[in-house]
């Protein structure tokens, strides 16, 4: 570190002898968070190293939260072939201690043998679950393997590791794996044939704690309470960030508001039963357009999704609508895409809105797009904004809908529910009663009616009412209105992010064969309904 610090500092030095001008003092190298009062938090220089490897099967993904499933038992695969050593933990830390050593790889050849075998068992559909054990050691794996799956625990006998000291076992980060394998054997087998070490550590328990036995002792660990002092530094960051109130009361729903779904009787989530051909290259001649302003980066999930539907997608610059390249005059839909307009500086999309408002071409190109009677538009997140604030959901309207800064007062990213109430929407109508999974990520993703309820067509709600599963605090958890005719949607979650399954947080595990997630009938409702409007 100290070497690094010094080869910064002589490029620091550089730049400013060609004049070039650096942040100098104690925070030069750090991250600084500055608040309202005048206190301010840095956070010292670190050291990230990237890198990226190819994966063959995104699909087969192994998610660190132990499936309850009883017939199964967990495995402990040590990758360093070294001892239990504290030096450098986050145990060491927490005692004010450094350590003496700390653990290494003995064999860089055994490490790339051991990682190869963990890839083999998950190519052959034998791993239900896996953690790495690093930042807090085997404890903090183990309960975190459980904080999430609500219900079960597990049961461990430690016999293995009897001879070696309780405190470092558990608090030891050396490069190691704990796997959820079937209870068949056919797991433990492979590992022995491709010559990697394990140990068995337990099985899971329908007990919420955890039980550890090792050499004559019994160690119990409640998960629930042991959770909320895990997430008690997310609630005190929260505090400052957001306030006493929010934060308290994201602390007291963040583990009552699960996800479960409901995707309706009809979907069988197979492309050829919604008339999509996944790999398709031949043009429709049905013609959409992603319309963005400089800073949004949402365009090339949301032209996917619509091409994948079955629309020939064009690109849409705001410059384009400008000096009158584009007029629309050749797209029945249209969507306006998320991101951050113009950085996001002027709020709610404001600046994107004045691009048309304020561009004679831009406007009269808008304008007749929306006075033709064959037209689609979608807007998501900044694009819902836009379209709020273009009042183009509702223009009769004497009093508009507005856009406020979420009431956490900072932005909010997640994955949650949102449940689809009957509607009239063209995209939405077909998925009235669903339950999904759907992104949000918004700083102004509050929407405030002026009317009653009855005023409006509110197509789409969170599955919560309170935050943070109404990650906003919309009037009545509103995610998504549409115009009086349905042809015209506006919603702050993204949907674009999440017509694969696999762009899901949490996909349901008896669904491991779907092609599509629900969300891309919406686009396919969407192109069904330009073919009727256009012949």
């Amino acid at each position: 570190m100290a070497r690094l610090y010094s080869a910064v500092k002589a490029l620091s030095d550089y730049a400013i002898a060609l004049g070039i001008n650096v942040p100098t003092g104690k925070d030069s190298l750090s991250m600084t968070q500055k608040y309202p009062d005048g206190q301010k938090v840095v956070a010292p220089g670190t050291v990230i190293v990237s890198a990226v490897g190819e994966v063959s099967d995104i699909r087969r993904t192994v998610r660190p939260v132990m499936k309850g499933r009883l017939d199964s038992e967990l495995l402990y695969v040590d990758f360093s072939s070294d001892g239990f050593e504290l030096g450098g933990s986050s145990f060491a830390q927490a005692i004010g201690a450094v350590g003496q050593k700390a653990p290494d790889v003995k064999s860089p050849a055994y490490f790339k043998k051991a990682f190869n075998a963990v890839q083999r068992l998950i190519e052959e559909g034998l791993v239900m679950a896996g953690h790495d054990v690093s930042a807090g050691g085997l404890i903090t794996t183990l309960l975190e393997m459980n904080f999430a799956n609500t219900e079960m625990g597990m049961e461990l006998n430690l016999k293995d590791f009897d001879k070696e000291d309780f405190t470092s076992v558990m608090f030891c980060e050396k490069p190691s794996v704990v796997l959820q394998v079937t209870d068949d054997g056919a797991a433990k087998k492979l590992l022995r044939q491709l010559g990697v070490r394990f140990k068995v550590l337990g099985k899971p328990t329908v007990k919420r704690q955890i039980t550890i036995r090792h050499a004559g002792h019994d160690y119990l660990f409640d998960i629930d309470a042991l959770r909320d002092v895990w997430y008690r530094s997310s609630y005190l960051l929260d505090r400052k960030q957001c306030g006493e109130r929010k934060a308290l009361e994201r602390f007291e729903n963040y583990k009552k508001q699960y996800l479960h779904y409901s995707f309706g009787r009809g979907f069988t989530g197979k492309a050829k039963d919604l008339g999509i051909v996944m790999n398709r290259r031949k043009k429709s001649g049905i013609k959409a357009a992603i319309i963005r302003e400089k800073g949004c980066q949402c365009d090339r999930e949301m032209a996917y999704a619509l091409y994948l539907a079955g629309f020939d997608v064009k690109d849409v610059t705001m410059t384009d609508l400008a000096t009158g390249r584009e007029d629309l005059t050749d797209v029945n839909m249209i969507a306006f895409v998320g991101g951050f307009s113009n950085s996001d500086v002027l709020g709610s999309a404001k600046g994107w809105a004045g691009a048309f408002l304020y561009n004679e071409k831009a406007k009269k190109a808008l304008d007749d797009f929306y006075a033709r009677e064959d037209t689609l538009s979608l807007g998501v997140c900044n694009g819902c904004q836009l379209m709020i604030e273009l009042g183009l959901i509702y223009p009769d309207h004497e009093e508009r809908p507005v856009m406020k800064h979420n009431d956490s007062h900072k932005f909010e990213s997640a994955f949650l529910n949102v449940e689809i109430a009957q509607n009239e929407s063209v995209m939405l109508k077909t998925l009235s009663g669903r339950r999904l999974g759907v992104w949000v990520a918004h700083g102004e993703g509050r929407f405030y009616f002026p009317y009653y309820r009855d005023k409006y067509k509110i197509v789409m709600t969170y599955g919560q009412e309170r935050y943070p599963g109404n990650p906003n605090g919309s009037d009545w958890s509103v995610a998504g209105i549409c115009s009086n005719n349905g042809r015209h949607l506006a919603m702050m979650p993204h949907l674009e992010r999440a017509f694969l399954p696999w762009q899901w947080a949490f996909y349901p595990d008896n669904r491991k064969d779907d092609e599509v997630s629900p969300w891309i009938e919406a686009f396919v409702n969407a192109r069904k309904w330009v073919e009727e409007h256009t012949k």
